[in-house]
């Protein structure tokens, strides 16, 4: 209890100084809960409400924690703008310093849903920044909500950030590629084996170079046609390809 306790001071602390302008009471109310939803999710390592009402030191019963949670959340007032997003422009301004390495990737969330979202990598941990929610089996999503959801974070990043996107197989399309040039992002991701590159005016399939390289090897050319398993290193209209091991 007095670890939770020790935990949830802190956070509350955190967001209540952190927080844009002084706090009115409604809102630094909220900011109450939110901070005992976020020390409850790191106690218990669940996102669960029954897990999380476990970790929150507050003296009261389980059961109303679960309900104080539930009101929160399904309170329409309580706005990303409000409560998330000022702490995401903190966060940004100083992880920007150094350069900002982002990854998307996809996961099923609730029932018959698949949320992609675009995370922030900070001390080896994932910090989720946005996402987009959609009806849909497990997959992957459109290039058009990848390029969706990349243009809202943008819209985050301090100007003149150096910012590195990472993807898997499913984020190797060419409309993407080139909204991350326009941006002035370098990337990387997977891609098949069987994509076509130019080097010197030749055409030529990757799995090919692939055979010709030596472990640790860095090799520099232009991409022909970007199409998921060696790995892409793409700057400023150039395609770079390691060989691992």
């Amino acid at each position: 209890m007095r670890d939770n306790l020790r935990r949830y001071r802190a956070i509350q602390d955190a967001l209540t100084q952190w927080y844009p302008g002084q706090p009115t009471s409604t809102v630094a109310r909220h900011l109450t809960t939110l901070a005992a939803l976020i020390s409850g999710i790191v106690g218990s390592k669940s996102t669960q409400r029954p897990s999380v009402a476990t970790k929150i030191p507050d003296g009261i019963k389980p059961e109303s924690r679960v309900k104080r949670l539930s009101r929160w959340l399904d309170n329409a007032r309580i706005l990303e703008e409000a409560y998330f997003l000022p702490y995401v422009d903190l966060l940004l301004a100083q992880l920007a310093l150094e350069t900002l390495v982002v990854v998307m990737d996809g996961s099923v969330v609730g029932r018959g849903c698949l949320a992609l979202m675009l995370h922030v990598v900070y001390k080896g941990r994932a910090l989720p920044l946005a996402w987009r929610v959609r009806q849909s089996p497990k997959g992957h999503c459109p290039e058009e909500l990848h390029i969706a959801i990349v243009a809202l974070l943008h819209t985050m990043i301090p100007e003149g950030a150096k910012v590195v996107f990472l993807g898997d197989g499913e984020c190797d399309g060419t409309a993407l590629q080139d909204t991350l040039r326009e941006m002035g992002w370098s990337y990387v991701c997977r891609t098949a084996m069987s994509t076509t590159a130019i080097w010197e005016g030749e055409p030529f399939r990757l799995d090919v170079l692939g055979a010709c390289l030596q472990p640790g090897r860095l090799t520099d050319f232009s991409v022909m046609l970007f199409r998921s398993d060696s790995m892409l290193f793409s700057e400023e209209n150039h395609m770079k390809m390691h060989k691992n091991q």
